[in-house]
């Protein structure tokens, strides 16, 4: 299904990301975990790529594996990072095959195992060049996903602001250009303060942006996976009411879980009362976290838990 027929069915929706396991025994326990979500009824889930296409065949794998095991809609990230047109093209084509229907297009971050490495060499510089070559791809056999529609397409967005972008209003330009190039809706980047989405989400408005735009949501579940973030996602802002709460729970693995599900409990429920388009969890392939959310928020109604 389209990804705006997806987000246009009149409810905020909700959605988990995967990553593609490296090795048979991390596959084995990423599937527990898929067919423990599963029973949640998402709306789709995404399946991350790794930079430089690192977990190119991992992640095509996954998707395929995803939409022919499971009831689930999966969408695969595809990032610019060190892909010829070709490469990008011969990848579209293998999905298109599959009958996966929506991508997530992006940048990407740079290969930290390649020092060398100069975007310039790339054939999609931005993420708008991306979208706009995914939005025009026709497929070899003919067969376009969703029709003569086309792929669905998805963008990132960041409510803390783009780490690689300072200037602000130059990063809503950026956004505009990704979304006026063909994309369909912004997933966002994990935050823990809801003001800064909601001012994310007035801001593009402003800039004359209508799409669907999801919050990304990550339960800290460890000061180490905190701190791991805080890496990943170029300097996340923690608030003084989160690192509190976490510095009552001591060197309690346990009380530090349940102190980061409460807080992101919290934050979804807030979101949910401000009308989100959606909640996207980042679920680092485990699903207990994300279940004890659903059942706190009463989403369970139906789901075999």
């Amino acid at each position: 299904m389209h990804i705006s027929e997806i987000l246009g069915q009149g409810n905020p929706t909700f959605s988990f990301e995967f990553f593609p396991p490296a090795n048979p025994e991390a596959a084995d326990r990423l599937f527990e975990t898929i067919r423990e979500l599963e029973e949640l009824s998402p709306a789709f889930v995404s399946v991350t790529y790794g930079a430089g296409g690192g977990t190119r065949e991992l992640t095509h794998d996954l998707v395929v594996r995803l939409k022919t095991t499971t009831t689930l809609d999966p969408i695969p990230h595809l990032t610019c990072v060190c892909h010829s047109e070709a490469e990008i093209a011969e990848i579209l084509e293998k999905f298109a095959a599959a009958g996966v229907s929506n991508i997530l297009a992006l940048g990407g971050d740079p290969p930290r195992s390649m020092p060398g490495y100069d975007r310039a060499n790339d054939a999609f510089q931005h993420a708008s060049d991306l979208v706009g070559f995914v939005r025009n791809f026709a497929p070899q056999s003919g067969k376009k996903p969703n029709g003569d529609r086309g792929f669905g397409i998805g963008v990132a967005g960041f409510p803390e602001g783009h780490p690689a972008t300072p200037n602000r209003l130059q990063e809503m330009d950026y956004l505009k250009e990704k979304i006026d190039a063909g994309a369909d809706y912004i997933c966002t980047q994990l935050f823990f303060d809801n003001y800064d989405f909601y001012d994310f989400r007035d801001r593009c408005r402003l800039a004359g942006i209508d799409v669907p735009i999801i919050a990304g949501i990550m339960p800290v579940t460890s000061t180490t996976g905190m701190r791991r973030m805080a890496e990943l996602s170029g300097g996340s802002r923690f608030p003084a009411k989160l690192l509190r709460a976490l510095d009552r729970g001591g060197d309690d693995a346990e009380a530090l879980k349940q102190i980061g599900i409460h807080y992101a409990t919290e934050q979804c429920a807030g979101l949910l009362d401000q009308d989100v388009d959606g909640l996207h969890f980042y679920t680092l392939n485990r699903s207990d976290a994300t279940r004890q959310i659903y059942r706190s928020l009463g989403l369970l109604a139906g789901a075999d838990i």
